[in-house]
């Protein structure tokens, strides 16, 4: 087999990736006056360019330093390159025309050269054809920037020539978000996004908000009374670092009048960050559609609708359930209370509640006494259907904190301090009364002696 003849080419291509400078620092090497080589290095430090006068043991610059390389390039981040041609030939070239392409690992993403109304350029000796090209990264991986170059020479006997250059970077993450999921009583989502720098230097999070689905109402929790942010006016975040942020979304009204809507509503939305490196590059992360698992009711739902926060000790409060049908048939239901940890239930247990028709509901009022102080779990609620023989038990369907009695008289020291004076006014006079008993009982005695001696 015969070797190709490798042709020379009149043009020749260069790329560049237009990118923030980064801070240029001395390479630290010091030694003791002591140690073999003197004081040469330190000398040669402090004769370092890229040293700061009076800082040179401080890994600090001064100079501004451009990219070497293409290096890594974080998702979200916009791709800027610079291509350029140049004739470094003696002979000029007609007909020049450049196309560059963005290889990834699933399609091929046309950049630049590809318009049907792109006009070739002749090219003398010493000219140049420069093009600027960006593009936002959206996909993780490798990624190559195919540059082809096609021209023809000034010879008339030569046929078209070309050539292609190949320019591989990487695509990295650079943050690292996972999310949990609560669904409270209320029909209320609660979303938790934790939000972690998995870059290699500090960054600043400038927006992170939740995109709902057009099926809830989000509200960020993630804010002061003042309107200002918990992390403050700017969110740095150090490298390895998290933040967590707080989101709840309320279900429209269409929603909360059929569960079997509600249940199936599991689309909640897509997170939106915008972030900044710490040479200020600009870059954009969006997630996928963020899913929570669907609430799984049976064949009835049992939810609290009014409850007092805080109860006094051993007095008797009401609070209000809601039952709902939520299958395809009728329910016969009975109501069952057991035996409460520090609760104890006023009414009569194995109540009929009659029958439920499906997507109906019924409101029941229950009483209950609290035995102990603090805070209470409300259990013990059971829910008999009749015709299945299922029983339905409902722990911990709610809390309650439970005071003393007696605590008000701690919001009132004046009161206390009058009445410590009366009692104190009363134990005086108590003490003056029996102390004059006490006379005349001696006096009498002494009388009785007299009658007696008499």
């Amino acid at each position: 087999m015969e070797a190709r003849e490798k042709t020379e080419q009149l043009l020749a291509l260069k790329v560049m990736r237009l990118t923030r400078p980064t801070l240029a620092s001395p390479l630290i090497v010091q030694t003791e006056s002591t140690d073999l080589p003197g004081m040469h290095l330190n000398n040669h430090l402090k004769s370092d360019i890229t040293s700061v006068a009076g800082a040179e043991s401080f890994a600090v610059g001064q100079l501004l330093l451009l990219p070497q390389s293409f290096g890594n390039i974080y998702l979200g981040e916009t791709f800027s390159s610079y291509i350029c041609v140049h004739n470094d030939s003696t002979q000029s070239a007609k007909d020049v025309t450049l196309k560059a392409d963005l290889q990834t690992s699933s399609l091929r993403i046309p950049l630049t050269g590809h318009q049907s109304d792109s006009v070739a350029r002749d090219l003398d000796p010493g000219q140049n054809l420069d093009e600027v090209i960006h593009h936002e990264v959206k996909e993780i991986g490798t990624h190559i920037l195919v540059c082809e170059v096609s021209y023809s020479p000034q010879t008339l006997t030569s046929n078209r020539m070309s050539f292609r250059k190949f320019f591989k970077f990487q695509v990295v993450k650079p943050l690292d978000v996972k999310t949990k999921f609560y669904t409270a009583e209320s029909d209320e989502v609660y979303l938790e996004a934790q939000v972690q720098n998995i870059t290699s230097g500090p960054i600043s999070l400038e927006k992170v908000t939740l995109e709902s689905s057009h099926l809830f109402t989000v509200t960020a929790l993630n804010t002061k009374d003042d309107g200002e942010s918990v992390f403050g006016q700017v969110n740095c975040v150090p490298a390895n670092a998290s933040r967590q942020f707080l989101y709840c979304l309320r279900p429209q009204d269409s929603l909360t009048a059929d569960l079997r809507l509600l249940s199936g509503a599991t689309n909640i939305g897509k997170l939106d960050i915008v972030w900044r490196s710490n040479m200020g590059e600009r870059g954009r992360l969006q997630t996928s559609q963020l899913q929570r698992m669907a609430p799984e009711y049976g064949d009835m739902r049992l939810s609290v609708q009014e409850l007092p926060n805080i109860v006094p000790l051993e007095e008797p409060f009401d609070f209000l359930c809601r039952i709902i049908n939520t299958c395809e048939r009728s329910l016969d239901i009975v109501l069952k209370l057991e035996p409460c940890a520090g609760l104890a239930w006023c009414g009569v247990s194995g109540r009929q509640l009659g029958k439920l028709e499906p997507a109906q509901s019924v409101h029941i009022n229950l009483t209950v006494v609290p035995l102990m102080p603090g805070l209470q779990n409300i259990s013990g609620i059971r829910l008999v259907d009749t015709f299945l023989k299922r029983t339905y038990e409902y722990d911990e369907l709610a809390q309650v904190f439970v005071t003393q009695k007696d605590t008000d008289f701690l919001q009132r020291p004046v009161e206390v301090q009058q009445t410590s004076a009366e009692l104190h006014f009363n134990f005086n006079r108590s003490c003056c009364i029996i102390h004059t008993f006490q006379i005349l009982l001696l006096s009498f005695n002494k009388v009785l002696i007299i009658i007696l001696l008499i």
